[in-house]
């Protein structure tokens, strides 16, 4: 049986996507989560899932050799719908998965045990799941166990998003930091392509400054000087700043 989709898949999948997780290389950091997930749970197969819009991606697995499967047929589809650990002790007689092909052909699940890895957002991004090739229940320490180990993926997950974002902020730092070829006259500001743009537009670029915009008091008294003898004639208001 085909699992549902999310009311919010949208903004489930763009939460996917800031990660920049999906399709990277096998890390040892995930490698050792699933591995004590198959330890401690006794079971052969032990999987990072994440699932993406067609498909569920495996960042990390133990005793599968495929890197993907369909999200059609996927058992981890059904584990985001909630927020608890789903627990499938024998799927033979269970209608959802009886005639699924990953239990009918290979890998023959028959045990299966997923934990929603919840973002701080709260939204589902995959699975830390155990499989087994013959029917099994799990004691309440493998459960918990299990659970721990889920959130301690979403940390992995949060600190590569963290360190991607400081990276991005400290480039753009160093880029601000260094020479800028500004005009002379109409003051813009000349980029590495040889474009020119105001400095409001560079600023945005290569910041998250926004900008509003109001009028000095210099220029009130060369553009609206009439305004200006009223705005700045009380001493308390007045911002004059002298000639250079």
């Amino acid at each position: 049986m085909k699992a549902q989709i999310l009311a919010q898949e949208k903004a489930r999948l763009e939460a996917l996507r800031q990660y920049n997780i999906l399709d990277t290389p096998p890390e040892h950091s995930y490698d050792d989560i699933t591995s004590l997930a198959a330890f401690i749970c006794d079971v052969p197969i032990a999987l990072i899932s994440l699932v993406d819009a067609e498909r569920q991606w495996f960042k990390s697995r133990v005793g599968l050799a495929v890197q993907e499967t369909s999200r059609d047929v996927s058992f981890c589809a059904h584990t985001i719908l909630d927020s608890g650990i789903m627990l499938v002790n024998d799927t033979s007689c269970d209608e959802r998965f009886a005639d699924n092909p990953l239990v009918t052909g290979e890998p023959g699940i028959r045990f299966y045990a997923g934990v929603p890895l919840i973002s701080p957002e709260g939204y589902p991004l995959g699975t830390l799941c155990v499989i087994d090739r013959k029917p099994k229940t799990l004691n309440n320490h493998q459960v918990k166990t299990l659970e721990a180990l889920a959130r301690q993926v979403v940390v992995q997950l949060e600190l590569k998003r963290v360190s991607s974002q400081l990276a991005a902020a400290l480039e753009k730092m160093e880029l601000m930091a260094g020479l800028i070829p500004i005009c002379s006259y109409c003051k813009c500001i000349r980029s590495d392509q040889g474009y020119w743009s105001t400095v409001e537009a560079f600023i945005q670029e290569y910041s998250d400054v926004g900008f509003t915009h109001g009028v000095c008091d210099r220029c009130m008294q060369q553009h609206f000087p009439e305004v200006a003898d009223i705005l700045l004639s009380a001493p308390e208001t007045s911002g004059i700043i002298p000639d250079q």
